[in-house]
């Protein structure tokens, strides 16, 4: 007989199985282990989120502003996380309502010391001290809740980083359209600068070619002298008068008497 140590009494592996069937093989040993929730238990479970998450909005998110509602959720949040993962912690397991961060966060908000009780914190008196102490047969509820706050906080931050894009892009945009703007105004202004120069040339061109043409179309003058001779030409005007001034000679005149 083999003893459980020997090789006879191990399965024999089978090199022709795949990782895939290994897997499956394995998911339906844990689903085989893990008790399974009857109909009636996941329907009271839904009511409990359907109640967290009526707690959270409009129970919290609406009546107070949305700075402060986050935060106050952002507590709660870490109050259940601490308390899930030491739940022996006596630290974890009470919180008084005259601290500065419990009562900024949850007593002064409306809704927020709700969520802390339906977590499963009860009012209690110790030492004349208020306190709000976790019962643990609330566990189930404390997980539910804080499963409910962590879904609402992961959305809230993914709608918060794609408004921010958003709002980045639409800067971007904005900025895009002003420079492309500038470029047509600056496109615009070389133009019609090069349209003006062009425009002053042509002009200076036309008016040389106009006072060249007139200076080719004026008459060529004439000369003031006439063509032919003048009597008395070579004449001097001074000799001439003299000439005037002797009395005319009336030798042969007929009207004289003899």
């Amino acid at each position: 007989m083999s003893s459980p140590g020997s090789p006879s009494s191990a399965e024999p592996y089978n090199p022709n199985v795949s990782n895939h069937a290994l897997a499956a093989a394995a998911a339906r040993r844990i689903l085989q282990t893990t008790p399974q929730l009857t109909a009636a238990q996941m329907a009271v479970e839904h009511e409990k989120r359907q109640k967290f998450r009526r707690l959270v909005d409009p129970g919290i998110t609406r009546p107070n502003p949305k700075d402060q509602a986050l935060t106050s959720l952002k507590t709660l949040l870490a109050i259940s996380d601490n308390l899930i993962r030491e739940p022996e912690n006596p630290k974890f397991q009470q919180f008084k309502p005259t601290n500065t961060v419990i009562k900024r966060d949850l007593v002064n908000p409306k809704g927020a010391l709700e969520y802390a009780i339906e977590l499963g914190f009860r009012p209690e008196v110790q030492d004349f001290q208020p306190y709000y102490r976790f019962h643990r047969r609330h566990t189930d509820d404390l997980q539910i809740g804080n499963t409910v706050l962590r879904e609402y906080l992961v959305l809230e931050l993914e709608k918060q980083e794609r408004a921010a894009l958003a709002k980045k892009n639409e800067k971007a945009t904005i900025k895009a359209a002003e420079e492309k703007v500038k470029l047509a105004f600056m496109d615009d202004r070389r133009t019609r600068m090069q349209r003006d120069e062009m425009e002053k040339e042509q002009r200076a061109a036309r008016a040389l070619l106009a006072s060249r043409q007139a200076a080719q179309q004026l008459p060529t003058p004439r000369s003031t002298t006439p063509e032919g001779s003048m009597p008395g030409s070579g004449h001097v005007l001074g000799l001439l008068t003299l000439e005037l001034d002797e009395p005319p000679s009336y030798e042969h005149s007929p009207d004289r008497t003899e």
